[in-house]
């Protein structure tokens, strides 16, 4: 297959800093590209990279972008390097039987509750004009981190959430400890909690936390990557002395990581961020042939970026785990017309 290809840069500012144990958030940068093949259809893909969690920098992709000609094949996109995995998921992801085009401006959100902050006005459909039936995923809202997550769960749960994800790993432990016991007994009795920690705490910590965590088991879903990347083993140690799941997430950013922590015997669940993990294509190869606990996650994108990711979570989840794409509120809402200007304006 052979496509006209043109790309944009594209930046939004969070409505609030996102803070994690990797800092401190301000803009989310992505670049936009449009495929147009020999049926004169118009697929959109989305790189938004995380360059601490590994992925290529935005300047990376950026700089891949520029290099490539007008016209590409579909041999071209295939054969982006595993360096550029973000990259990868944007041109594979429009060029797939799952890549979405643009058909028309009544955008109507697949069966959930995020329909109102849809960021433009068009609507995305897959080459076959079939939305992904997304009717059974349910959605994780982020909370900001520290005490701010007194005062959004509350706005979050009216609007339909059930699952939160706090950070954890950003201040002074006892002062979280402190604030997780008062958000924990606001939660209603049905409400999940998921703290991820980014890697930011200490082993000894860590126990803290899992202790903590032992005496409310049935709201807490699981921590997320309470140690570093490089503490593999002492996080598998920590998987079997409490009964709070652990996830692992910096430490499968991409396919090469996953491979190695699943063979390592980590049977616990592993959260994919697909925007930022490589090839869609060799993330489902791998799920037919192994079957894992995932918990599908957002890198902050678009609804470009978002669609194909939740086409993947609602094809390849096996424990119907509430994806973590409540991430909408994080931004202002754009323009219906926002992809057009951004053609227009260049």
């Amino acid at each position: 297959m052979i496509y006209q290809f043109s790309f944009r840069y594209f930046s939004q500012k969070f409505t609030k800093p996102i803070i994690t144990n990797h800092g401190v958030w301000e803009i989310r940068e992505s670049i936009i590209i449009r495929l147009i093949d020999e049926k004169n259809q118009i697929t959109w893909g989305e790189i938004s990279p995380i360059s601490w969690f590994g992925s290529e920098t935005i300047e990376q992709a950026l700089d891949f972008c520029r290099q490539l000609p007008q016209t590409i094949t579909t041999e071209i996109i295939f054969a982006i390097p595993d360096k550029l995995p973000a990259c990868q998921f944007a041109f594979e992801s429009s060029t797939h039987a799952g890549g979405f085009c643009l058909y028309s401006r009544d955008f109507q959100s697949p069966g959930n509750f995020e329909s109102s902050t849809h960021p433009g006005g068009f609507r995305l459909y897959s080459r076959d004009f079939q939305s992904p039936n997304l009717t059974n995923v349910t959605y994780s809202g982020l909370l900001p981190a520290g005490k701010s997550a007194l005062n959004q769960w509350s706005n979050l749960w009216k609007q339909g959430y059930k699952t939160f994800k706090w950070k954890i790993g950003v201040y002074e432990i006892n002062q979280e400890l402190e604030i997780f016991d008062l958000l924990i007994s606001s939660l209603p009795t049905s409400a999940k909690l998921r703290l991820d920690a980014n890697g930011g705490l200490t082993y000894q910590q860590a126990k803290l936390w899992l202790k903590k965590c032992d005496q409310f088991s049935p709201k807490i879903e699981f921590i997320e990557q309470p140690l570093s990347v490089d503490k593999f083993t002492e996080m598998q140690a920590l998987s079997n002395l409490y009964l709070t799941p652990i996830a692992l997430d910096e430490s499968i950013a991409n396919l090469h990581q996953l491979e190695s922590c699943f063979h390592q015997g980590w049977r616990g669940i592993f959260v994919i961020k697909p925007g930022i993990f490589g090839s869609p294509s060799q993330l489902r190869a791998f799920c037919k042939q192994h079957q894992i606990d995932m918990v599908f996650s957002s890198v902050f994108e678009t609804e470009i970026g978002r669609q194909a990711s939740l086409q993947l979570a609602a094809e390849l989840s096996t424990n119907n785990r509430a994806v973590g794409f409540g991430i909408n509120h994080f931004f202002q809402q754009q323009e219906a017309n926002w992809l057009e200007n951004l053609w227009k304006n260049f």
